[in-house]
């Protein structure tokens, strides 16, 4: 089968981004790609295996992205310096990419090694920060939940507005950290 013109999966794949980014994960579709990049629909088959493939390439970008800029902000810092970098740099890239982030939210399939392997890596970013706290085994994925549950709440209602009063947010976001990081024995 022949490849479209100046099209290619890392094409569909950024066009699908920045889409999900601006109209919600649930609002992509093929036919809205193929509109972007002014190609038929029919010619996006040769670069991803439909909808769900389409997905699955984003839900890699957002793991990939997002665990780079998790390791980036935690880079030269230890305990609650790096927990709370990582935190902030997870919710701005909530913020900054709803589309993608969402993709990432499903736990990968076991079969699927590529994400399995992302997932891990996002892991692994956590439980070097959190061996600090001695935190290890199933408490270390304890705290690795509420974290992501923390950041994940309230950066899906600050986008959805549901912070309305004229309060800083970023302050009721330091606050509910400082509790977190409290419950770890850190919080200094």
């Amino acid at each position: 089968m022949a490849r479209s013109v100046g099209i290619d999966r890392a094409r569909v794949v950024a066009a699908a981004a920045e889409l999900a980014d601006a109209r919600g994960l649930e609002a992509l579709t093929l036919a809205a790609v193929a509109e972007q990049l002014h190609v038929r629909l029919p010619s996006l088959y040769n670069h991803v295996d439909g909808l769900g493939g389409l997905r699955r390439e984003l839900a890699l970008l957002g793991a990939r992205e997002l665990s780079e800029r998790l390791r980036t902000a935690a880079l030269g810092k230890a305990g609650d310096a790096a927990l709370l970098a990582m935190a902030n740099a997870y919710r701005a890239y909530i913020v900054a990419h709803p589309g993608r982030y969402a993709a990432t939210v499903r736990a990968p399939a076991a079969e699927d090694d590529a994400l399995q392997q992302l997932a891990q890596s996002l892991i692994d970013t956590f439980l070097a920060v959190l061996a600090g706290y001695g935190l290890a085994s199933d408490d270390a994925l304890h705290a690795i939940r509420a974290l992501r549950s923390i950041v994940h709440g309230f950066a899906t209602l600050e986008l959805a507005g549901g912070f309305g009063m004229q309060l800083d947010r970023d302050e009721s976001f330091r606050r509910l950290l400082r509790s977190y990081l409290a419950g770890l024995g850190g919080g200094q």
